[in-house]
């Protein structure tokens, strides 16, 4: 089924508002430590609620693995955002942050690299198909996929 984007086209407008607010503050050559806070008060300045560092756990084949992965920000359960202050992204990058997407059901992904001169230029919006309309609170976070995790086939595409 086709994800409705206007669920989340407004927060993810909202979103690179205040990271754009951020980059013209602050410009690029910092460490993504000193633009996370910043982009956490522009997000509260705009009423977006979010949550810091939420650890996913990692299953395989239902067995809990002793790992987890740590999203950067999930934005009204819909978005989830990944900072980076890198000279290029890299294709690791977007995997990343599509692979939380996957684990987070959130059907839309920002990756954002503050160290470029034009921040537009830094940002990558990715969709996941797979969400089903369904945010970090729709569900177990398990992805739809009974607790697996990652699994074959359960890929999310950029936009």
């Amino acid at each position: 089924m086709p994800i409705d984007s206007s669920a989340f086209n407004d927060v993810t407008r909202l979103i690179l508002g205040g990271a754009i607010e951020v980059h013209r503050t602050l410009g690029p050559g910092l460490l993504e430590s000193i633009y996370m806070p910043c982009l956490r008060f522009e997000l509260a300045a705009r009423k977006l609620r979010f949550v810091v560092q939420r650890s996913i756990p990692i299953l395989y084949k239902g067995m809990p693995l002793d790992a987890r992965y740590d999203v950067d920000l999930i934005v009204e359960d819909l978005v989830v955002v990944e900072v980076k202050s890198v000279s290029t992204l890299l294709p690791v990058h977007q995997s990343q942050t599509l692979t939380y997407m996957r684990l987070t059901e959130c059907p839309a992904g920002l990756l954002i690299n503050f160290n470029v001169p034009r921040l537009m230029d830094g940002v990558k919006r990715l969709i996941n198909p797979r969400a089903g309309g369904r945010g970090a609170d729709g569900g177990s976070g398990s992805g739809g996929d009974g607790g697996n995790g990652i699994t074959p086939g359960n890929e999310a595409t950029e936009n």
